[in-house]
């Protein structure tokens, strides 16, 4: 990640939400939206059209 030091102060573009890092997928996830942020050469694309629907699993995931 290219600066976890502004992590805190991301949100979601589409809700607001906070965002969790997911350091192996290179993502922020959302919980309130579903969607996937990538993480691009370091460089967060906050953009709800270049995001991915999470899967039921993923989403499963962020509950535990």
């Amino acid at each position: 990640m290219k600066n976890n030091s502004v992590l805190p102060v991301l949100v979601c573009p589409q809700t607001g939400a906070s965002l969790v890092y997911k350091e192996e997928n290179q993502e922020l996830w959302c919980r309130a939206s579903g969607l996937a942020y990538p993480i691009d050469h370091g460089v967060y694309v906050m953009l709800v059209d270049k995001a991915r629907p999470l899967s039921a699993a993923e989403r499963e995931s962020l509950l535990n």
